[in-house]
């Protein structure tokens, strides 16, 4: 039987970490009715993922928190001088500039976007998510345990459990998105077809205060990797030493052979392997938590059937390598919130959600691969130093004397590390990889126009392009006060957008009866207009249309069509404005 009830809410989001949180933003933003659900009493208790890369913080600034974020957040300055060494205060085996701070790529990243990377620990990002979804109207349950769901052609009903009172009860929702992490209760419901294989390797995350301003200050980063005697065992490819909170707090990860019981770390054995390496055998150590999890290769290759969808972890699961994963969280939840609010107001038929899964399970697998081969590429750091399973402090220190050594093989065992550590930009510096993302999918129409550069290589520079499926660029606009306002900052806000020119008149009139006809979120941009002069004249450079051609930009700031230039009559422009947004909208 059909079942018509009242909802109690329009889309209930079970989780609350990078995933839950944004979504229950967004869609709050959007005015969409949310209830967000988690069984903990309160947000993330550990600082796990901290990267915070630049188109995540250009959808924060979509957001209007951006201020927030970059208020908690470590600068780059203090993020990028990444350091191999034997211990924190033993001897460096190399740095490498990372996160685009250094001289070679820091004009590449400042020119591809308004926003600066950021490194904004779990603890910080999500009580600004979640905050601010309430303050915009969602509604936030704690103690709240998801059980179970049932879905139907009208909505889904879930069965939830008071973790205070212990009872359960039932909540009716249009849509139900799942982003409880990598033990997924919804995607293990659902059936989500999964692809990789889970427990590759075993790992122990020790947080932990300690004054290490001695060791990190003068050579700042959020990163030390470190190379002692097991390090090749289980973990993310050496032991690390991460900044939470420049320079006192921390959090230390080292493996454990994952073929063998899990090792108890109680507190005396945590202050153990912190000392160890840092180096430093007295360090006044305060051992925060402790924790183990284990290594994972895995990616849904469908991220929703029916009226129920997930996003985050609960569909890519992955080391933290690459500093890839709440900001892959967030921009799942990015690409789903607008299609779900535009399909709850009617504004677009509900196959728009079959994008869902055409544009982002290809980016999961992508950021899958990518974080366990950046894992695996230490790799030739110890090939080049002689070390591998087994190896002592003494082989270590062996293979350090032969890297050193003022004779032809060291000149060669050099030449070979530095090759070693460059290949480690595709970790420390793959701005490809986070910026050049393509959707391919019934939301995206395929358009006229230049083809694409691919004469850099694609994972480590961001290329971009106002190619359909591609994010719109950045270039810098001068409003009429004078101040500078970024291309990025005229689209999104949960509407659609028409960019044209000042010689694109045509598509104003187009604009306005396609919003009229459709009664969807739809406004027109000119750029030369007195609040979006083009004074650097970088828009046209990037553009990749004539001045009077068009672009429509999704709510997401992806390109959905381009019209390279202006029909010859404006009911021309209006029939091919409205025939794209129909594609789109699945209308």
């Amino acid at each position: 039987m059909t079942r018509t009830d009242t909802y109690d809410t329009d889309v209930l989001v079970v989780g609350s970490g990078p995933a839950g949180g944004s979504a229950a933003l967004l869609l709050a933003t959007y005015g969409v009715r949310t209830l967000l659900v988690t069984k903990y009493g309160w947000l993330a208790n550990t600082p796990r993922a901290h990267i915070t890369n630049q188109r995540t913080m250009e959808v924060l600034r979509d957001l209007g928190v951006e201020a927030e974020a970059r208020a908690v957040g470590s600068p780059s300055h203090l993020m990028g001088d990444t350091v191999l060494c034997t211990a924190l205060a033993g001897e460096e085996i190399g740095r490498i500039r990372s996160w685009g701070t250094g001289p070679a790529t820091l004009t590449e990243y400042a020119s591809k976007s308004p926003c600066e990377m950021i490194d904004l620990p779990q603890t910080y990002l999500e009580p600004i998510l979640v905050s601010k979804a309430a303050e915009r109207g969602a509604k936030i349950r704690f103690d709240t345990e998801f059980l179970s769901f049932t879905q139907d052609e009208d909505g889904v009903s879930a069965l939830l459990r008071d973790r205070i009172r212990g009872d359960e009860f039932t909540v009716r929702a249009r849509y139900l998105v799942g982003a409880d992490g990598g033990r997924s209760t919804v995607a293990e419901q659902l059936g989500l077809p999964f692809d990789g294989r889970m427990g590759k390797a075993g790992s122990m995350n020790i947080v932990f205060k300690a004054d290490l301003t001695r060791y990190c200050a003068h050579r700042p980063s959020v990163l030390y990797w470190v190379l002692r005697p097991g390090a090749e065992t289980g973990g993310i490819g050496m032991g690390l030493v991460r900044m939470v909170r420049p320079w006192n707090e921390w959090l230390l990860v080292w493996g454990y052979d994952i073929e063998q019981p899990p090792p108890a770390v109680d507190e005396e054995e945590a202050r153990r392997i912190v000392r160890d390496l840092i180096g430093d055998p007295g360090l006044p150590v305060e051992i925060t938590s402790t924790s183990l999890w284990t290594v994972n290769h895995s990616y849904a290759a469908s991220y929703g059937t029916g009226r129920v969808f997930c996003a985050g972890d609960a569909v890519h699961r992955h080391p933290p390598s690459n500093g890839l994963g709440s900001n892959t969280s967030i921009q799942d939840s990015y690409n789903l919130a607008w299609k779900l609010a535009m399909v709850i107001r009617g504004e677009a038929g509900p196959a728009l959600l079959d994008s869902y899964t055409a544009e982002r399970a290809p980016v999961g697998r992508q950021i899958v691969e990518r974080a366990n081969l950046s894992r695996d590429q230490f790799g030739p750091v110890f090939d080049v130093l002689g070390v591998g399973a087994g190896s002592d402090e003494e082989t270590i220190a062996e293979g350090l004397a032969a890297l050193r050594a003022s004779t032809a093989d060291g000149a060669k065992k050099r030449r070979l590390l530095e090759d070693a550590v460059q290949l480690k930009n595709y970790e420390f510096n793959a701005h490809g990889v986070e910026m050049n993302q393509r959707y391919v999918s019934g939301a995206v129409v395929p358009g006229d126009g230049p083809d694409e550069d691919r004469s850099v290589e694609p994972e480590l520079v961001a290329r971009p392009t106002t190619r359909p499926g591609a994010k719109v660029p950045h270039a810098w606009l001068v409003d009429a006060t004078g101040g500078r306002i970024s291309t990025l900052d005229v689209v999104g806000k949960g509407v659609f957008t028409v960019l044209t020119g000042l010689s694109g008149g045509v598509w104003d009139s187009a604009a306005d009866a396609c919003r009229d006809e459709l009664g969807v979120p739809l406004r027109s941009v000119r750029i030369g207009d007195p609040d979006f002069r083009d004074a650097y004249g970088e828009w046209s450079r990037v553009s990749e249309i004539a001045e009077d051609g068009a672009l429509l930009v999704r709510p997401d700031g992806h390109v959905a069509w381009r019209c390279t230039g202006a029909p010859g009559n404006a009911a021309a422009a209006q029939a091919e404005l409205l025939g794209a947004l129909r594609q789109v909208l699945r209308r």
